[in-house]
């Protein structure tokens, strides 16, 4: 094995489907108010159209992202070092993780995704730009600890997780994220892993409705995508052209809600299972928390992290983070 093939660890049946992915999308379906977790919007049609969204003008947190990684990139330096591994949750975003990766000369990358042939795109154009660098891609489902290259092991590391993707999640389930997060990053009690973490601010309404409901219909497109997703790998007879998006702020939760609604009554087949939808019912595809400094700094506490430093954009709209893994304690 190179490290430009990578290892894969997703476990799929004899078809080549991906067994975890089957199982939420039934168990989704089944349920009163039909959901599906919102990383299975990211097959690789659909990780493209939303590298497509991140260059839309009503979609800001990217922008104001990389304008915290370009301007803070000696701090980093000086709080990170020079000679980690940069494990990141997701495979790289094409501009902010050279970013992260010139301002504190790691000593290896390793991406981390569940969508392989776009992790394996990603991962080759990086290694262009960064021709020294040793790259390990690993396909795998980063929501439980991940078991990362042999090479990689005896290095101090960094987790990487930038965009805000922790947001997408509820509270429970972020916080077992960063749990598992830190389980996969390894270190020791004098040898403690740093993770750096993008975290929406909360804003207007209009803001931030406008981001996930583009007028372009480009979101619109990366949302209907899952339902074309759950007919081309689950047998699925979805009427995609009776689904419309919806975008909705979500005050009492501080959160977005993406969701797939039905403009008639429907009756659709996964995995020989029957469902019906009725006129505006929906399925909720995907929540995008937005936060206080108070309520990241509890989420990434309650997660193992104890945050060190923290970076907004000029003008307040976005967050970096970065912490330590916290030392385990047997009391308060």
């Amino acid at each position: 094995m190179t490290a430009s093939q990578g290892i894969a660890l997703v476990d799929r049946d004899d078809d080549g489907v991906d067994k975890a992915f089957r199982s939420d999308v039934l168990a989704g379906l089944r349920q009163s108010q039909k959901a599906i977790p919102a990383r299975w919007l990211y097959d690789d049609a659909g990780s493209q159209l939303f590298e497509d969204i991140t260059t839309l003008e009503e979609y800001y947190p990217t922008r104001a992202e990389t304008q915290i990684l370009e301007a803070r990139g000696p701090e980093f330096r000086d709080m990170i070092g020079s000679d980690r591994a940069v494990v990141e949750f997701g495979s790289g975003s094409s501009v902010k993780t050279p970013l992260l990766l010139k301002a504190i000369d790691p000593a290896a990358y390793v991406p981390l995704d569940i969508s392989g042939d776009f992790l394996r795109q990603s991962s080759a154009a990086l290694s262009e730009k960064f021709p020294g660098l040793p790259v390990y891609p690993v396909e795998a489902d980063f929501m439980k600890p991940v078991t990362l290259p042999e090479e990689v092991e005896p290095m101090r590391k960094l987790g990487f997780f930038p965009g805000s993707t922790i947001g997408n999640m509820v509270a429970r389930t972020a916080v077992d994220l960063l749990r598992s997060m830190r389980a996969t990053l390894g270190g020791t009690e004098g040898e403690r892993p740093l993770l750096l973490i993008g975290m929406d601010l909360v804003k207007e309404t209009a803001v931030l409705e406008a981001a996930y409901d583009d007028a372009k219909g480009v979101t619109a497109e990366f949302n209907l995508n899952l339902a074309r997703r759950i007919n081309r790998e689950l047998e699925g007879t979805i009427p995609v052209d009776a689904l419309v998006h919806r975008a909705i702020w979500n005050d009492a939760y501080s959160r977005i809600e993406m969701h797939l609604e039905a403009t008639r009554d429907l009756e659709f087949e996964v995995c020989d299972e029957h469902f019906v939808m009725t006129a505006g019912e929906t399925i909720h595809t995907e929540n995008s928390h937005k936060f206080s400094p108070r309520s990241s700094n509890l989420l990434l506490l309650a997660g193992g992290w104890t945050p060190m430093a923290r970076w907004t954009d000029d003008q307040g709209r976005f967050s970096v983070i970065l912490a330590e893994a916290s030392e385990h304690r047997n009391a308060p």
